[in-house]
């Protein structure tokens, strides 16, 4: 009898081991293409999405384009060989990326676009915020306090990344509302900080050296608003310029404490990366999901910025 218990206890666990086996080779497999993994923002996309994937039992992979338009269609083309089951995509170039996209649905693979919106692309969804409208939001902010604040008078610079279509957006938002909110606002040069923060740290620094009569930038990405945060405060013009911009960080909240950073835009990146993962689980399960995934922002000022200050301890 012990010899048979024995014998049968052996069996189930073999049955057990080789149905786990069988579970984890047919586990779903998602692909998240990023743009880089130097700004933080992208690195919580990646944070969200992956908690999602391991609650879900899923597989995810993770690209780095490293800024590099061409390297995202290439990792979808691999991917699309790989027979990955969904695709993830934080675009940089939303036009040139279409043709890959279009080949993955061909294929079967959905793909979901985090943050970057892909003008008629055959992704089936997209997660994120509407960067024009929360540009406009910051806009009209801004307007607001240069009357408020500034005298109704200010002369604005800007760091963007000028590859990146959605920080395009942020800033056509920007000067939408700000013309709107009929201000004397002078617009100055617009700087490539190309997504990189010592890129933008250098560009910010010449701007101001160009513009001595600058009052207020505007930063329409993490990396850009890190730049500028640095460049005011390495160049002690906190009293005379006061930032604008995208995505907190622990130098922008340091910034709000001294008084120079007034708002910042606040995403929730964790939240489109675990919202894009489980979207596509539905659909996996052949659910239904909805073409726009909205994620609402936050502008943070000296008014409620504690709530956010436990994320960068």
């Amino acid at each position: 009898m012990g010899r048979t218990k024995y014998l049968l206890g052996c069996a189930a666990a073999v049955a057990m081991t080789l149905s786990m086996g069988a579970a984890n080779a047919f586990a779903d497999t998602f692909a998240l293409v990023t743009i880089n993994q130097q700004a933080l923002f992208f690195n919580q996309i990646n944070d969200g999405a992956s908690a999602a994937a391991k609650e879900a039992g899923a597989e995810l992979v993770i690209f780095n384009a490293n800024n590099v338009p061409s390297a995202q269609n290439d990792a979808i083309e691999t991917y699309i060989t790989q027979k990955v089951d969904g695709i993830i995509l934080v675009a940089i170039d939303v036009n040139g990326v279409k043709p890959a996209i279009t080949a993955a649905k061909n294929a079967g693979i959905p793909v979901i676009a985090i943050d970057a919106q892909i003008p008629d692309g055959d992704n089936i969804a997209f997660v994120g915020v509407d960067n024009t409208a929360a540009g406009g939001e910051i806009g009209k902010f801004f307007s607001d306090y240069v009357k408020s604040d500034m005298g109704g008078t200010a002369k604005v610079g800007v760091v963007g990344a000028l590859n990146s279509f959605i920080q395009n957006q942020r800033l056509d938002g920007f000067k939408a509302a700000v013309a709107e909110g009929g201000q004397n606002v002078e617009f100055l040069n617009t700087v490539d900080g190309q997504n990189v923060q010592d890129v933008a740290l250098a560009a910010a620094e010449n701007l101001m050296t160009a513009n001595p009569d600058m009052t207020a930038l505007y930063a329409t990405g993490e990396p850009a608003l890190l730049g500028a945060v640095s460049a005011v405060a390495s160049q002690g013009r906190g009293d005379s310029i006061k930032v604008f911009g995208w995505d907190l960080t622990k130098s922008a909240i340091d910034g709000i404490d001294q008084g120079f950073v007034t708002a910042v835009i606040q995403q929730d990146p964790a939240g489109e990366g675990k919202a894009a993962v489980e979207a596509l689980v539905k659909v996996k399960k052949g659910e239904t999901i909805e073409p726009i995934i909205n994620v609402p922002v936050t502008i943070v000022t000296k008014k409620n910025v504690d709530q956010y200050r436990d994320m960068f301890k």
